[in-house]
C-alpha cells in the first residue's frame, strides 16, 4: 500500500476531521498489527474522496434476547406451480452462482423441500462437489425456516440438510430453529461485518442485523467503544465506526466495539473509569479525603466573607458618623 503524504482532511464525525496523512499513519499501524490476517484494511480514492474498507470486529454485549426472522424478506424460492417444475429456475451452484436451467426433463431436489422418497431423482450438482462457504459478509440469502418446511410435511435427506445449513447464517453456530429463534448471544462473542469509512453508525447497525436476519429494529441498539479501564464511549449517529476503530488502535485487548442496548448502558467517562476498579475501602478513603478538602475550602470561604462583611459594616458606620455637608 502507498502511504504517501497527503494534505486533505477526512471526516470522522459531525464537524470533526482528521488529516489524511495522520489517518494513513494510523492505518499503517493497524495493518502491521494484523499482518497476514483478513482484518487488514484497504484504502482507495474515489471522486477525490478517501475511502477505507475492510472487516470490523463487533462484540455482542446484549442483555436481552433478540429475535431471528422466520423467513427472509426476499427469498429466492417461490411456491412451485407443479411438482415437475419446482425449483427449475433457482438452481444454486456450490459457490453461490446461478446455474442455467437444465434441458434434461428431470426433477431436481430443492435445498429446502425434498419430494417423497419414491420420487427422488439424482441432483445434477450432487453433494460431492460442494464445499463449505466461508463468508465475511452475507452474499447468499437464507433458505426457508424449519417451521415453513415442517408445515409441508416433507422429508429432507441428510445431504439436503447439509446444503441448507451451508446457505444459512449463524451467530457462533446458532442456526435458526423455531424453538430457539429468540435467544441472547454469548456476551463478548465476536462477529464481523465488511464496511467502509463512509458508513455511519446506523448504517453499520442495519448491516449487522440484516446479516443475521434479526427482526429487532436497529433503533434498539447502539455501538459502544469499551476500554479495559471501564470507559464506555457511545458512537453517535454521525460517527463512522471504522474510522473510530482505526483511531482507537488495532489491539482489542485495549478497546473493543460492542453492540449493546441503548436503554441498558450508560456512558462512562475516562475520569470516572479510572476509579471503577478500585476496592470499596480505597474508594471510601478517596471520598473522605475529598470531603476533608471540601470542608477546608468551605471554611476558607467563610472566613473570607466574614472579614469582608465586617469591613463593609465598619465602613457604613464611618459614613453614618460623618456630618452631612451642605
Amino acid at each position: 500500500m502507498d502511504y504517501s503524504h497527503q494534505t486533505s482532511l477526512v471526516p470522522c464525525g459531525q464537524d470533526k476531521y482528521i488529516s489524511k496523512n495522520e489517518l494513513l499513519l494510523h492505518l499503517k499501524t493497524y495493518n502491521l498489527y494484523y499482518e497476514g490476517q483478513n482484518l487488514q484494511l484497504r484504502h482507495r480514492e474515489e471522486e477525490d474522496e478517501f475511502i477505507v474498507e475492510g472487516l470490523l470486529n463487533i462484540s455482542w454485549g446484549l442483555r436481552r434476547p433478540i429475535r431471528l426472522q422466520m423467513q427472509d424478506d426476499n427469498e429466492r424460492i417461490r411456491p412451485p406451480p407443479s411438482s415437475s417444475s419446482w425449483h427449475s429456475g433457482c438452481n444454486l451452484g456450490a459457490q453461490g452462482t446461478t446455474l442455467k436451467p437444465l434441458t434434461v426433463p428431470s426433477v431436481q431436489i430443492s435445498e429446502v423441500d425434498a419430494p417423497p422418497e419414491g420420487d427422488q431423482m439424482p441432483s445434477p450438482t450432487g453433494s460431492r462437489g460442494l464445499k463449505p462457504l466461508q463468508e465475511d459478509t452475507p452474499q447468499l440469502m437464507r433458505t426457508r425456516s424449519d417451521v415453513g418446511v415442517r408445515r409441508r410435511g416433507n422429508v429432507r435427506t441428510p445431504s439436503d440438510q447439509r446444503r441448507i445449513r451451508r446457505h444459512r447464517f449463524s451467530i457462533n453456530g446458532h442456526f435458526y430453529n423455531h424453538k430457539t429463534s429468540v435467544f441472547t448471544p454469548a456476551y463478548g462473542s465476536v462477529t464481523n461485518v465488511r464496511i467502509n469509512s463512509t458508513m455511519t453508525t446506523p448504517q453499520v447497525l442495519k448491516l449487522l442485523l440484516n446479516k443475521f436476519k434479526i427482526e429487532n429494529s436497529a433503533e434498539e441498539f447502539a455501538l459502544y467503544v469499551v476500554h479495559t479501564s471501564g470507559e464506555k464511549q457511545k458512537l453517535k449517529a454521525t460517527d463512522y465506526p471504522l474510522i473510530a476503530r482505526i483511531l482507537q488502535g488495532p489491539c482489542e485487548q485495549v478497546s473493543k466495539v460492542f453492540l449493546m442496548e441503548k436503554d441498558q448502558v450508560e456512558e462512562v467517562t475516562y475520569d470516572v473509569a479510572q476509579y471503577i476498579k478500585f476496592e470499596m475501602p480505597v474508594l471510601k478513603s478517596f471520598i473522605q479525603k475529598l470531603q476533608e478538602e471540601e470542608d477546608r475550602e468551605v471554611k476558607k470561604l467563610m472566613r473570607k466573607y466574614t472579614v469582608l462583611r465586617l469591613m463593609i459594616r465598619q465602613r457604613l458606620e464611618e459614613i453614618a458618623e460623618t456630618p452631612a455637608t451642605i
